[in-house]
C-alpha cells in the first residue's frame, strides 16, 4: 500500500511503501527540481530515498534533504516512534542523504550511527552533539532479529570516499545510496517502465559513476559475493526490481569499457571541501565525452602509494586546490609531484573553499617540471553558477581532445581509401544548432541532419559525444536549428568553428534574437526551427537525436540551403 503526504506549494511530496517484509521505503519526491549539484541538468526532477527495517530492533537507512525536513520527520513519526530506532545507517554523508541525521538523532538519542570510518569523521563536523557510533566495513554484520541480518560492503568513491552498501539477507535487498540511482521523479516506486527511465539512468551513470568505474567494478565484485539480490534500493529515483539484471549488466559493461580505456586522466581533490566535488565532476564529465578514462582520488584520505600509482600512469592530471591547512592533502600533493612526467598534461582548478592552496604556486611547480597545461587554470572568485560548471566541462573536453588527437589521426589513416571516398559522397546541408538553458548557452556547426518523419514533423541530428553542447541536448531539451544560406554562410561558419577558451561567450559579435523556447536565433540565418529532443540513440562516437519541430520561419523564400560536399567520409 502506498500513502502520500503533500506540500503542494513547493511540489514536494513524501511516498511511503512496503517494498519487502518489514521494510518501508520513505521516498522524498522533488518534482520540480531542474538542477542537481548544478553541474548537470534534470528534466524529470529527483527523489531522495530512505528506508526503515523493523525486526526485533529498528534500523533507519539514510535520511533526506533539508528541504523535506518537516515532511520527512512527520512521516517518520507516523511510521515508528523515533525513540525506538536502534541504528541509523549513513551510506554516505552527502547532504541530500544525511541532511536530517542530526534532526533524527535528536528524536532518537539512543540510536547508534553505523558508517564507514571516513563518513563518521565527516559526520562529527556536521552533528553538533555527541552521538553513539560504530565503524563498519566489508564483511561486518548486524542481526536485528526476525531473520534480518544486515551485511556491509565497502564501496569507496561511489561517488564519495565514504560510501558503504548494506545488504539485508532476509529480503535480499541491497541498499546502495547513489550507485544504481537516477534523477527521475515518479509515483511508481519501481523500475517498471524501462523506456521512461533508461536515458536518465545512463545520464546519471555518465555524470556520477563513470569517473569511478574501477571503484564500481570492485564494488560489484563484492556484490557478487552476497548471492542473489532481489531488489536494489538506491538513493535516487525508482528502485531496481523489474529490470534489475539488465540494468546491473549495463553498469558492469559501461564500467568495463571505461576502465579499459588506453588513455586515463587522474583527478585529485579533497572531497567535501568548498565546491570541489561539483567542479571536479563537471571536469570529469567533459573528459569522459572524449573517450578518455577518468579515475578519482581524494588526496586527503588516500595512501601515498595509491596517489603515486595513479599519477605515474595517467596521461593527464587534474588537481582541485586543497585547503592550505590540510596536512594530509599537502602530503598527497607532494607525493604526486614526485612522480609526474613532462609528457603529461595538467589542469588546475580552485574550489572556493575559503582556504585554497594558492593556485599559482602549484602551477609554477608543474611548469618547472616541464609539464604542460591542458587549459588555463580555473579561478573561482564567487559562488559557482551553471556557467561555471559549463566552463569546467568544456575544460575537461579540451583536455580529452588533446590526449585523443594522436589516436584519432591513426584511426583516420587506417581506413580503406576507396571506402572513405565513397562515404564522403554523401552530401548534407549546413546548419548551426543553438541552445540556452538558464544562463548556459552553446552552439555548434552541424551537417549530419536529415528529416525523419512527417507526422509529427521531425528530423535526426548526429552530435559527437565530445561536443560541449551534448549536455544541453538531452531528451526533453529545446533548441533552435538555424539553416545557413548558400553563398552567404562563410562568416557564420568561420565564427562557430573557432576554438575558444573554456567559458568564452560563443555568441560574442553575432546578431541574435530570442526564440520562444529561450534559445538564440541567428539573425543572418536563412531559416530557423524551434525544436525539442524526443529520443536519442547511441551510435559509437555520436548520439543520434530524433527531434520534433514546434515552429519555424524562412527569411528569404527564393534562397537555397548551403550544402557541404566532402571528398572523404572519415572526418567532417
Amino acid at each position: 500500500m502506498v500513502t502520500v503526504a503533500e506540500n503542494i506549494q513547493h511540489r514536494l511530496t513524501i511516498q511511503t511503501v512496503e517494498i519487502a517484509p518489514n521494510t518501508t521505503a520513505i521516498r522524498s519526491l522533488d518534482w520540480d527540481r531542474d538542477r542537481f549539484d548544478i553541474e548537470f541538468g534534470l528534466q524529470n526532477g529527483t527523489t531522495y530515498n530512505s528506508y526503515l527495517i523493523r525486526g526485533e530492533q529498528t534500523i533507519l537507512i539514510d535520511t533526506s534533504h533539508q528541504k523535506f525536513r518537516q515532511l520527512y520527520l512527520d512521516t517518520l513519526k507516523g511510521l515508528v516512534n523515533p525513540k525506538t530506532i536502534d541504528y541509523i545507517i549513513v551510506s554516505h554523508t552527502e547532504p541530500d542523504h544525511s541532511g536530517l541525521v542530526e534532526d533524527v538523532l535528536q528524536l532518537a538519542p539512543r540510536a547508534t550511527v553505523l558508517a564507514s570510518k571516513i563518513a563518521l569523521q565527516f559526520l562529527e563536523g556536521l552533528v553538533h552533539d555527541p552521538f553513539s557510533k560504530r565503524i563498519v566495513k566489508s564483511g561486518d554484520r548486524i542481526d536485528i532479529g526476525k531473520g534480518h541480518e544486515i551485511e556491509f560492503v565497502s564501496a569507496p568513491n561511489l561517488h564519495w570516499p565514504d560510501t558503504i552498501f548494506s545488504f539485508d539477507r532476509k529480503t535480499q535487498t541491497l541498499f546502495t545510496c547513489d550507485a544504481f540511482g537516477m534523477h527521475f521523479c515518479d509515483d511508481r516506486t519501481f523500475d517498471e517502465d524501462l523506456e521512461a527511465i533508461e536515458a536518465d539512468f545512463r545520464f546519471y551513470y555518465d555524470c556520477l559513476m563513470g569517473p569511478n568505474a574501477r571503484s564500481l567494478l570492485n564494488a560489484m565484485k563484492r556484490m557478487n559475493d552476497l548471492g542473489k539480490i532481489n531488489i536494489i534500493a538506491n538513493g535516487h529515483g525508482p528502485l531496481l526490481y523489474h529490470n534489475l539484471d539488465l540494468l546491473r549488466d549495463c553498469y558492469h559493461n559501461w564500467s568495463q569499457r571505461q576502465a579499459k580505456t588506453e588513455t586515463t586522466v587522474g583527478l585529485f581533490y579533497v572531497s567535501q571541501y568548498g565546491y570541489s566535488d561539483q567542479l571536479g565532476l563537471a571536469i570529469a564529465e567533459g573528459i569522459q565525452k572524449t573517450g578518455v578514462g577518468i579515475e578519482v582520488i581524494d588526496i586527503s584520505t588516500a595512501e601515498p602509494q595509491e596517489i603515486q600509482e595513479l599519477a605515474g600512469r595517467a596521461t593527464g592530471v587534474i588537481i582541485g586546490m586543497p585547503p592550505s591547512s590540510a596536512a594530509a592533502a599537502q602530503a598527497g600533493i607532494s607525493s604526486l609531484l614526485s612522480v609526474v612526467k613532462n609528457k603529461q598534461l595538467v589542469g588546475l582548478f580552485e574550489c572556493y573553499g575559503g582556504d585554497d592552496e594558492p593556485i599559482d604556486t602549484l602551477r609554477r611547480k608543474f611548469i618547472d617540471l616541464g609539464v604542460k597545461e591542458a587549459f588555463p587554470a580555473i579561478r573561482i572568485k564567487e559562488v559557482p553558477t551553471a556557467s561555471t560548471f559549463q566552463m569546467c566541462q568544456e575544460a575537461g573536453t579540451d583536455l580529452g581532445q588533446l590526449l585523443m588527437r594522436e589516436r584519432n589521426i591513426k584511426q583516420i589513416k587506417s581506413l580503406d581509401v576507396n571506402l572513405e571516398k565513397a562515404l564522403g559522397r554523401i552530401s548534407n546541408g549546413l546548419y548551426i544548432v543553438t541552445t540556452q538553458k538558464g544562463d548556459v548557452k552553446s552552439a555548434m556547426l552541424a551537417s549530419w541532419v536529415a528529416q525523419a518523419s512527417l507526422q509529427p514533423l521531425g528530423f535526426t541530428i548526429a552530435v559527437a559525444k565530445d561536443r560541449a553542447i551534448d549536455s544541453l541536448m538531452q531528451v526533453g531539451d529545446r533548441f533552435v536549428l538555424n539553416v545557413l544560406e548558400e553563398g552567404n554562410y562563410q562568416e557564420l561558419k568561420k565564427h562557430f568553428l573557432k576554438r575558444l577558451h573554456p567559458g568564452a561567450d560563443r555568441f560574442a559579435g553575432v546578431k541574435t534574437q530570442t526564440a520562444k523556447n529561450g534559445s538564440p536565433i541567428l539573425t543572418d540565418a536563412l531559416a530557423y526551427m524551434e525544436c525539442e529532443v524526443q529520443k536519442s540513440m547511441e551510435c559509437s562516437d555520436h548520439w543520434l537525436l530524433y527531434c520534433t519541430v514546434a515552429e519555424g520561419r524562412v527569411s528569404k523564400s527564393d534562397a537555397l540551403t548551403a550544402v557541404r560536399h566532402r571528398k572523404v567520409g572519415n572526418y567532417y
